[in-house]
């Protein structure tokens, strides 16, 4: 092979090589930027909304989703879970998207529904979740939460944030109202407050399970009356 066929096929393997790999980044940012598949991110809300009775809890939290990739993200179900606590804390389930934080008659309502977080984009959303049964009764108290989504590209529940609610701050569970989420000291009053609050409603459901362990023995005796006759 002559010098200059020598020089010939080094720049032909050269010339091929910057082609291929200009191939690759070509494919490669066509990729990342409107085929990428990203995640849904969220962060700590820094207030919520809370009302405690002794048939129902419910908890409101303003949350910011957003979606990392070019790719839209189907959102199909959110769940509130408590890692740390005994298994009757049962998940609170998603019941309702308001309008605004502040509960009020005059505020709209949506029942639960999925929607699209769009790619690269960012929403803003009212989410009321509830107890499924009234066993769920907290403590004045840090809790630790996890929320939890179901998407369309994903099998099964995904952890979107851990964060602590500070249920402390619930100073009057009875009314549907707005607290702070942010690790502030509370005064002593309100403190008191809010534990004789919490305390009051843990008697009312101790007091009415006790009436229905009463009425579902009540009812029993009568049916062994009669069974007897």
């Amino acid at each position: 092979m002559t010098a200059a066929d020598q020089v010939a096929s080094s720049s032909l393997t050269g010339a091929s090589v910057v082609s291929a790999c200009a191939l690759f980044f070509t494919v490669a940012s066509f990729w990342w930027l409107n085929a990428r598949q990203g995640q849904l991110k969220t962060w700590e809300p820094h207030a919520f909304a809370a009302i405690i009775h002794s048939s129902t809890a419910r908890l409101r939290l303003p949350l910011v989703l957003h979606n990392t990739g070019p790719k839209p993200i189907v959102v199909q179900d959110l769940i509130l879970t408590f890692p740390d606590e005994p298994a009757s804390h049962l998940p609170l389930l998603w019941m309702s998207s308001p309008s605004r934080l502040q509960p009020g008659p005059d505020e709209e309502t949506k029942l639960p529904a999925g929607f699209v977080v769009p790619g690269r984009e960012a929403q803003q959303l009212f989410i009321e979740f509830e107890a499924p049964f009234s066993g769920f009764m907290p403590e004045a108290r840090d809790y630790k939460v996890q929320l939890q989504a179901r998407v369309g590209h994903r099998k099964g529940w995904r952890r979107l944030l851990t964060f602590t609610l500070r249920a402390a701050n619930i100073i009057d569970p009875d009314r549907y109202a707005v607290y702070n989420n942010a690790p502030v000291e509370l005064t002593k009053e309100d403190r008191k407050r809010a534990d004789a609050a919490l305390l009051e409603l843990l008697k009312e459901q101790g007091d009415s399970a006790s009436g229905d362990r009463r009425q579902r023995h009540s009812s029993g005796d009568d049916g062994d009356a009669g069974t007897s006759r």
